[in-house]
């Protein structure tokens, strides 16, 4: 997993594969703001999903990794809680891989860690990284708009 601000992505140590750049740099570009919540293509078989949704309590969040896409999430107005944890044999399958879906949920991450986005902060999120997106701050829930970016791991 990867954590940034938009703005200062291309600045960082980190150097991006080319598809995840381009991703970012479609990002950076719009004006989520004034578009419909919707998919967008950003590059072939890459795409972007805008949402507007508001936060849950952390228990009412679900872990979840991915097989064929990285997931950029990337906030554009409020803020979320996505927690985190890395794959490993010590997490319990809730739902087992839905192929279709390019999901499967977990009971809970093991161990237990939430990283705060912020408008302009983006987490890139492998397929050893499970995640619970959607977590509301300090249990206050509220309105996002968020854009969750899907990479095809072929394209990297």
């Amino acid at each position: 997993m990867v954590v940034g601000t938009i703005d200062t992505f291309e600045q960082g140590q980190v150097t991006y594969p080319e598809a995840i750049r381009k991703a970012l740099e479609f990002l950076r570009n719009q004006d989520f703001t004034n578009m419909q919540d919707g998919r967008y293509v950003v590059e072939g078989e890459c795409y972007a999903s805008l949402q507007r949704y508001e936060t849950r309590p952390l228990a009412a969040c679900r872990p979840e990794a991915h097989r064929k896409y990285v997931d950029i999430q990337y906030m554009v107005e409020g803020e979320e809680y996505v927690g985190w944890c890395p794959f490993s044999p010590d997490l319990s399958v809730a739902e087992d891989y839905n192929e279709a879906q390019d999901v499967a949920f977990y009971d809970a991450l093991v161990p237990d860690s939430n990283i705060l986005l912020q408008p302009g902060w983006f987490a890139v999120l492998y397929p050893e990284d499970v995640h619970r997106p959607q977590g509301a701050v300090d249990g206050v829930t509220m309105l996002v708009t968020k854009v969750v970016v899907k990479v095809p791991i072929s394209m990297l």
